[in-house]
């Protein structure tokens, strides 16, 4: 799960509970490309033409661009000069790698805000983990990730350390598609969810240790939970 409460920042005075679950064009477009590419459909090293692909989604040249923007910056494609947008994908080893930076600079993100947080914080907090929970009994595994997003944007930014909030958000983005297509694992939803009120629940004892060990087994895919993050994407 960005340093704010949101994922995107929310105008002055809209309304939260609607405006955060608009999808913008750029948004659809870049979901339906990751979910191809994920998925085996568009195979590493194939080109993604921008017209085509406008007049796939019936949209202007603008939204694909960004599209395509957001995907190079989960690592899922690549640009390259003069000749055009290309497709790739992390091998194993790679992926195995980023999640295990990921589960430690969580988990370092917990500890502080353990130490950190206000009564304020952690009421915030219990809010996000409350829509989590909404989200999950609508049985809507993007609104969910979404949600999600929101929750852990806050335990990066709670932590109190600018820079920390800076990586773990970068990395956050960067692993993204993998994040959301996991929660497509039968019961992983109700796994995720179970994990959160866990981290939530050290957070407001204020046991930093506690804080920082759920998070980064909520985040770590290891052993079973890489094999199904492995077997979601079609991938060996």
């Amino acid at each position: 799960m960005s340093t704010s409460d949101a994922a995107t920042p929310v105008r002055a005075g809209a309304n939260p509970s609607v405006d955060r679950h608009v999808e913008r064009p750029a948004e659809r477009i870049r979901e339906a490309l990751e979910q191809s590419i994920l998925l085996g459909e568009r195979e590493p090293g194939s080109r993604l033409d921008e017209t085509r692909l406008a007049e796939r989604f019936a949209v202007s040249r603008t939204p694909v661009r960004e599209a395509l923007r957001l995907l190079a910056a989960s690592g899922l494609v690549e640009h390259r000069p003069h000749r055009g947008v290309f497709v790739r994908v992390p091998d194993v080893h790679e992926l195995a790698e980023m999640f295990e930076v990921m589960a430690e600079l969580e988990g370092l993100c917990g500890r502080l805000v353990a130490r950190r947080a206000d009564s304020r914080d952690l009421a915030r907090l219990e809010r996000l983990a409350d829509d989590c929970e909404r989200a999950l009994s609508s049985g809507d595994a993007d609104h969910y990730y979404r949600e999600n997003e929101r929750l852990h944007a806050a335990l990066y930014e709670l932590s109190g350390n600018g820079y920390l909030a800076e990586r773990a958000s970068a990395l956050h983005h960067r692993l993204q598609p993998y994040r959301r297509l996991q929660l497509r694992v039968p019961m992983r939803l109700r796994e995720s969810m179970r994990e959160h009120r866990a981290v939530v629940a050290a957070i407001v004892a204020g046991d930093a240790e506690a804080a920082a060990r759920e998070l980064r087994a909520h985040v770590s895919v290891q052993g079973e939970r890489f094999a199904d993050l492995l077997a979601a994407t079609g991938r060996r």
